[in-house]
C-alpha cells in the first residue's frame, strides 16, 4: 500500500508524521509480536502505523483482532471537516476487511457505533459475513441508539465460539438458529428487541439476556433448550420471562425479575401469586402448566434470585416444590420473605439440602448496604429437613425496622443465631 492510498483510505485522518530521532527498538520486535500489540489498538489505531516505517507497512493486514469505534467517541478527534463522518467509517471498515490478508484468520471482530439506520444494514451483514469467512472466534456488535434490525442475518461457523449483542432487533427468521454454530459457547444480549421464538444450542455454556424487551405474550414465551449451559443471567426483563428446560450442568444462575416484567396478575397486581380466575385474568390463566424458571435452574450450586413483589413467577413455580439439590450458596432479597410466615424462604431452606451459604438482601440493593449481620446455624439444635451444611448466613439492609425483626425472629426459629445470641 503507498501513502497515497493510506491517505485515500482514511478519508482525511490526521495523521502525525513519525519522530525521527531516537532509535526504533519496536520495529526490531518479530512480527507476530508487533501484530499481537497492533491487536489491542484500535483498528483506526491499527491501521495508521502503516506510515511509520517501511516494515510497518503491511502489518495491519495480519492483525487477528479488529475493534472498531463509533464515528461519535473516538473518530471525532481525528476526523477531518467531512459532513458525513458515519459515511467515512463504512468506507473504511469495507476497505480494511477487504485487504487485510485473507490467511490470517480473524479471533476477535469488535463493532461499537451510533449513527446507523436501517439503510446502512448491508453494511452490517456483509461486514459479519466476511467476519464468518475469516473465520472469527468471538463476534461484538454493540448498536448506540434505537434497535437495528438483523432479522433474516443468518450465522453458519464452525469457529463462531462467543456473540455479544446489543441494541438490536431479533425478530422470527434472525440468526438466533446455532445448530450450524457447533462451537458456539457464550451467547450475551443487552437492551435487544427479542421477537424469535426460541433459542436450542447443544453447546452454549454461558447466557446473559439483560435489559432486554420481549415481544412474546404468555402463550408464546421465549423457549430456551441449552443442555449445556454452565451460567446464566437474567435481568431487567421487559415483558413476559422466557421459560428453560432442565440444565443439569448449570453452575451459576442469576436471575433478577424486575418491576418491567408482564408477569402480574391483573386482577391483584401487588400480591405476586396467581388469582387462577380463568379467562377472567389472562396473565394467570395462560401461565404453563408446571413451571417457567425454578425447577430448570434447580441444579446450579450458585443461586441468585431476586424478584419484585408484584411478579409471580416465583410463588407459582415453587407449587412444584423443586429441589435445589446442588446449591451451596444462595443470595434472595425480601420477595421470599414476605408474609405470611416467610413461607417461600422456608419452602427454599427445606428443599436445599447441602446449602452452606445463605445471604439475605432485604430492602437495599447494594452493594453498599449500611447494616450488615452475619449469624450461623446451630446444627446440633436444628430442626429435620434443613441443610447440615450451612454455616453462614447474612442478613443486608439499610436499618432494622418491624419487617427485618420478623425475618430475624423467623431465622431464630430455625436455630439461625446472630451476634451473642
Amino acid at each position: 500500500m503507498s501513502a497515497d492510498e493510506a491517505r485515500q483510505m482514511f478519508q482525511g485522518m490526521l495523521i502525525s508524521p513519525p519522530p525521527v530521532s531516537g532509535a526504533d527498538r519496536i520495529s526490531a520486535l518479530p512480527d507476530n509480536v508487533l501484530q499481537d500489540i497492533l491487536s489491542l489498538l484500535t483498528a483506526q489505531e491499527a491501521v495508521r502505523t502503516c506510515v511509520l516505517a517501511r516494515s510497518w507497512r503491511h502489518l495491519w493486514r495480519s492483525i487477528t483482532s479488529l475493534r472498531i469505534l463509533s464515528p461519535d467517541t473516538a473518530w471525532y478527534d481525528i476526523l477531518s471537516d467531512d459532513p458525513e463522518p458515519a459515511r467515512d467509517l463504512w468506507k473504511f471498515v469495507d476497505n480494511l476487511l477487504n485487504l487485510r490478508d485473507k490467511r490470517t484468520e480473524l479471533h476477535t471482530l469488535d463493532i461499537k457505533f451510533g449513527q446507523f439506520s436501517e439503510e446502512d444494514l448491508p453494511y452490517v451483514s456483509l461486514w459479519i459475513r466476511s467476519a464468518v469467512m475469516c473465520k472469527v472466534s468471538s463476534l461484538t456488535f454493540h448498536h448506540i441508539g434505537p434497535y437495528l434490525c438483523l432479522d433474516g442475518l443468518h450465522l453458519a461457523s464452525r469457529h463462531l465460539r462467543t456473540v455479544h449483542l446489543a441494541s438490536v432487533a431479533l425478530m422470527k427468521d434472525s440468526f438466533v438458529d446455532f445448530a450450524s454454530c457447533p462451537a458456539l459457547e457464550d451467547f450475551k444480549l443487552h437492551k435487544c428487541k427479542i421477537c424469535f421464538l426460541g433459542i436450542s444450542s447443544t453447546s452454549l455454556k454461558h447466557l446473559s439476556i439483560t435489559g432486554c424487551i420481549f415481544c412474546h405474550d404468555s402463550h408464546h414465551r421465549l423457549h430456551v433448550s441449552a443442555p449445556s449451559l454452565a451460567s446464566l443471567k437474567l435481568d431487567a426483563l421487559i415483558g413476559i420471562a422466557p421459560i428453560f428446560e432442565n440444565m443439569l450442568l448449570l453452575e451459576m444462575a442469576c436471575v433478577s425479575l424486575g418491576d418491567q416484567g408482564a408477569d402480574f396478575c391483573c386482577n391483584d397486581f401487588m400480591s405476586g401469586i396467581l388469582c387462577r380466575a380463568d379467562n377472567a385474568c389472562p396473565t394467570c390463566a395462560d401461565y404453563p402448566g408446571d413451571y417457567v424458571l425454578l425447577a430448570a435452574i434447580s441444579s446450579a450450586r450458585h443461586l441468585e434470585l431476586i424478584s419484585k413483589p408484584e411478579n409471580f413467577i416465583f410463588a407459582r413455580d415453587l407449587e412444584h416444590r423443586p429441589i435445589f439439590s446442588n446449591v451451596k450458596t444462595l443470595l434472595l432479597n425480601e420477595y421470599w420473605c414476605e408474609a405470611p410466615g416467610c413461607g417461600r424462604l422456608a419452602c427454599v431452606l427445606k428443599n436445599s439440602p447441602v446449602l452452606e451459604k445463605l445471604t439475605l438482601e432485604l430492602f437495599s440493593e447494594g452493594p453498599d448496604h449500611k447494616i450488615e449481620m452475619k449469624g450461623s446455624y446451630r446444627t446440633m439444635e436444628g430442626p429435620p429437613g434443613i441443610s447440615q451444611h450451612l454455616k453462614i448466613v447474612e442478613v443486608k439492609c439499610n436499618a432494622v425496622d418491624e419487617r427485618i425483626l420478623e425475618v430475624l425472629k423467623f431465622l431464630r426459629a430455625f436455630n439461625i443465631r446472630f451476634g451473642s445470641e
